[in-house]
């Protein structure tokens, strides 16, 4: 298996008697999209600083580019795109200007790419950043993380503040990216954002890190609910005790149940009889998460 973009190894970050992480382990492939989720407050943004050295572990260790983060720092940043969730930018500065100086301590800028990304997300490059709305100091935050090409683009919650028509821009921009071969590592809360363009999530809790999974194996293991319509009264008897039912209710012709699994099962014996139509209600990202934050347990931060 090739070594992968980023790594840590029972990452810990501990801020006096709370905890920022605690014992993060996870592994990030090349070319992928990953999503890391969790609440505000659940230890995205301290766990993408250690990262990048912006503070130290307490305990644990990370590896971006198969370098030691605390040691290998600076040629780290190098080859990193970075986004952060707050923003201090110089406001005296155009937009334009403001890239200028960020292109002065990178090797190479692509000022093609700046023009493209500029008309693409409605950026005024020639505004002063002290006159820009959040959401505009927000795309030119995205605009330097990306005028680099860097090998991996590391984003705090990218699309705060963004208008749905530049967020749809937006994730355009990140798959075409892993497409290129970049590597993207994307903290948010916004699960609908993350459901459509990452290829595996990392969901945080408390500091913990409660999973970590392909967006579409989490689906198959979800219940949802299923309805079948028969086109007539069927019994209930040979549709209980099958594998992966629950909640059965059976009224004449129609069928309503909740199903984890395979609907292998179900979708056999349904077949005896003549189905007249079958709906399978697949459930959000969200809906899959919330049921994981309220299964796991919650670590004591007193």
């Amino acid at each position: 298996m090739p070594d992968p973009v980023l790594q840590t190894h029972d990452l810990s970050k501990s801020y006096g008697p709370d905890r920022g992480i605690m014992n993060v382990s996870l592994r990030v492939e090349a070319a992928e999209i990953f999503g890391f989720l969790g609440p505000n407050g659940a230890g995205k943004t301290t766990a993408i600083r250690v990262l990048l050295d912006l503070i130290r572990p307490t305990t644990g260790h990370a590896e971006v580019f198969g370098l030691e983060t605390v040691a290998n720092s600076v040629e780290i940043r190098q080859r990193t795109g970075y986004l952060p969730g707050e923003m201090s930018l110089y406001e005296n500065m155009t937009g334009l200007e403001l890239l200028q100086y960020f292109a002065s301590l990178r090797e190479s800028v692509d000022w093609s790419l700046v023009d493209q990304m500029a008309q693409r997300l409605s950026c005024d490059l020639s505004r002063r950043i002290g006159a820009l709305s959040q959401g505009n100091k927000r795309k030119v935050g995205l605009i330097q993380a990306f005028m680099h090409r860097p090998e991996l683009l590391i984003l705090d919650e990218p699309t705060a503040g963004l208008d749905p028509l530049i967020q749809h821009e937006f994730l355009s921009l990140i798959s075409e990216a892993s497409q290129s071969g970049q590597t993207v590592f994307l903290s948010s809360h916004n699960l609908t954002e993350v459901e459509r363009i990452c290829d595996r999530v990392g969901m945080i809790r408390g500091g913990r890190l409660i999973a970590v999974e392909h967006i579409d194996d989490l689906k198959k293991r979800a219940v949802r609910k299923l309805e079948i319509q028969f086109a007539g009264p069927v019994p209930t008897e040979p549709f209980q005790n099958l594998t992966g039912i629950h909640d059965l209710m059976i009224e004449g012709d129609r069928l309503t149940c909740t199903l984890s699994g395979s609907a292998d099962a179900i979708v056999k014996q349904a077949s005896s009889y003549e189905v007249v139509d079958l709906v399978s209600q697949q459930p959000s990202l969200e809906e899959i998460f919330m049921a994981l934050y309220s299964d796991a347990e919650v670590p004591n931060r007193a």
